[in-house]
């Protein structure tokens, strides 16, 4: 352990070093924090409970950084299918988070804006509530920007920002003739200014996106980076590999 705070510090500094170009958008599926509860011995709600505090500290690091955008993929419309009680006290972490936005000095520290993306209408009247209070506390926020990803799917983002879509053109707000990408991508995410992913990171030794953020992730071709540590284990360094991997893919592009 005595080595490795020696050592871990020097190769964070060269990583940075190799991190020349830093992405504005990092979306985040944070998989691993049941299987870093059972790896403990412990029950599944403590893993989740350490997968938000891993969270916290990720904020540090991504504003020290320069990021200006995180969106977290922290519940998907799949996971209602899970154990009830798991969902339970899910719901009850994720209403703890948002309604300490309120008091949290790093939310007033960094001018975080908090923003949910996910069809609120699938969760508890309380969930949305604290929601609603987070979003409103931190509406006029600019330096930094944390979106959180709750009963979200991608596919069913596109469905919603369709059945939106054609409700306007019913109401003769929208010529259908003038349908563009500009006009799908305002109804997928209405005023919350969340801009295409630049680099999608998942944790805990999967390699796929799970249907996150397709138009904005799949649709700009962002980078990915797959790691193996579980989120809880997530470490400042895996995110500065990360960061190395989509540098290296701009210096490419740009044949730098």
């Amino acid at each position: 352990m005595i080595l490795r705070s020696i050592i871990d510090p020097l190769y964070e500094r060269y990583l940075k070093m190799q991190c020349r170009n830093i992405p504005s958008h990092i979306a985040i599926i944070q998989d691993g924090n049941r299987r870093y509860a059972k790896l403990l011995g412990v029950d599944t709600a403590s893993g989740h409970r350490a997968g938000a505090d891993k969270t916290e500290e990720m904020l540090d690091w991504a504003h020290e950084l320069g990021i200006s955008h995180i969106t977290l993929y922290t519940f998907s419309t799949e996971n209602f299918s899970r154990k009830q009680d798991e969902v339970g006290n899910l719901f009850a972490l994720f209403k703890e988070k948002f309604i300490s936005v309120l008091t949290d000095e790093r939310v007033e520290k960094y001018k975080i804006r908090v923003q949910m993306v996910g069809d609120r209408s699938l969760l508890p009247d309380d969930l949305q509530e604290a929601i609603d209070n987070a979003e409103e506390a931190t509406k006029n926020y600019t330096g930094f920007n944390l979106n959180i990803a709750l009963a979200y799917g991608g596919r069913n983002e596109i469905v919603l920002a369709a059945r939106e879509i054609l409700a306007e053109v019913n109401n003769n707000t929208i010529n259908p003739d003038t349908i563009d990408v500009h006009t799908v991508e305002q109804h997928l995410h209405a005023g919350k200014g969340i801009p295409p992913v630049d680099l999608i990171i998942r944790t805990g030794n999967e390699y796929r996106t799970s249907n996150f953020l397709p138009w904005l992730a799949s649709g700009h071709e962002s980078a990915v980076y797959f790691c193996a540590p579980y989120w809880p284990l997530f470490r400042k360094i895996d995110l500065l590999r990360a960061i190395r991997i989509y540098d290296q893919r701009v210096s490419a592009k740009n044949g730098s």
